[in-house]
């Protein structure tokens, strides 16, 4: 009885949020294009509103972004607010917390995403100290409690990773996140789709902002394994950093980018830009190569949405092959040169068709394998 009191007690000093309704993206671009992890947003927000039975809104900020206003139509979006303004080309945390400070008062959200990219984490943070409400970092997993409680669900790796923790925010509005690159699926651009675009104002003036902006270095060759299609990434079992050579040549074949579980990246083995999993990027690409990677959780939750996975390992109980769709038990360090030669021979460029000469060349069960793995993530 006392319990039931309690909870009759608790529920009747929740604040009535029933202004707050629908979901708002938070679209990040640079000169003029977004970047992909919004349009993943918007894809994995349009769930959440349906099961809210509320709208999806996206919000586009810089100068001369009328063109992702519609973009973000074309990927789902029902309402669209777009800020233009010279004094908003490029970021800055102010003049752009203060325009999603506005628009929250206005539109009022019940539920803001961000990406969590160095931009994202930046503004949501601003955002959340400025309202102030809850920001829950690097969420993996997202969700909604349906009506009446309406609470988003956030998740992220917690205790070293070694588990989940979802976090809710009863008590404020809007609950707020912000979610890695790779880990939700965008919808399909849809270029019939039709949306609302709500233009709105600015809120400072130059002369207001005390930073600015003098030049934009960009970092030239640098690894972007979010954006890749196909990865080559190697584990513990590559025995040393001498190893990364083959798979640099596999990669190089395939047209990919080189990978590497945390233990390779603790090892001192490969830079921390080449690490896959919970604690490094989490990756969507079409073909991965696990080679040498046991399949710890660490790793597998951030490779386990590429379309296709072929593992390399000497151990045939390896959790890795329970995610593979392709599995080769054997010696790696025979077993990569000879899938990179014959790769070599067949094509000079991923997606070029193999010639009737290529065709007729020997395969060992190792190539033919790949030679599937390829032809299924070139169907994708």
């Amino acid at each position: 009885m006392a319990n039931e009191q309690a909870s009759e007690q608790s529920e009747a000093a929740m604040p009535d949020w029933s202004a707050y309704r629908g979901v708002l993206i938070v679209v990040e671009q640079r000169d003029g294009a977004a970047k992909k992890v919004s349009w993943q947003l918007l894809g994995e927000g349009k769930k959440l509103a349906a099961k809210l039975d509320a709208p999806l809104m996206a919000l586009v900020i810089g100068e001369d972004v009328a063109h992702l206003a519609e973009e973000a139509v074309h990927y789902g979006a029902d309402r669209v607010f777009l800020c233009e303004a010279p004094e908003l080309r490029t970021y800055r945390t102010r003049p752009y917390s203060r325009v999603v400070l506005k628009l929250i008062e206005e539109a009022k959200p019940e539920i803001v995403l961000f990406g969590a990219t160095a931009t994202g984490r930046d503004l949501a943070g601003a955002i959340a100290t400025h309202l102030p409400t809850g920001l829950t970092a690097d969420t993996t997993q997202l969700d909604v409690e349906p009506p009446p409680s309406r609470l988003l669900l956030a998740s992220r790796p917690a205790f070293s990773e070694k588990m989940m923790a979802t976090i809710l925010c009863k008590q404020y509005r809007p609950q707020m996140a912000t979610a890695r690159a790779g880990v939700f699926q965008a919808l399909p651009k849809d270029a019939a789709r039709e949306g609302e675009i709500v233009r709105i104002e600015a809120t400072m003036r130059e002369e207001e902002i005390a930073a600015q902006v003098l030049d934009f270095l960009r970092e030239t060759g640098k690894l972007n394994l979010e954006d890749a299609e196909i990865i080559v990434a190697g584990g513990r079992g590559l025995g040393g950093p001498d190893a990364f050579g083959l798979l640099t040549e596999l990669a190089d074949a395939l047209g990919g980018v080189v990978g590497a579980s945390r233990a390779a990246v603790d090892a001192g083995w490969i830079g921390h830009e080449h690490q896959v999993g919970q604690t490094g990027a989490t990756v969507r690409p079409k073909l991965y190569f696990a080679i040498g990677i046991s399949g710890a959780v660490q790793h597998t939750v951030g490779m386990s949405h590429a379309d296709v996975v072929v593992a390399i390992n000497k151990d045939e109980k390896a959790p890795i092959f329970q995610f593979a769709h392709y599995g080769i038990v054997g010696d790696l360090f025979k077993i990569v040169p000879a899938i990179a030669g014959e790769i070599k021979k067949r094509r000079t460029l991923f997606g070029v068709q193999l010639t009737e000469a290529d065709s007729a060349t020997p395969a060992n069960d190792s190539t033919r394998a790949v030679s599937e793995a390829l032809e299924r993530s070139e169907a994708k």
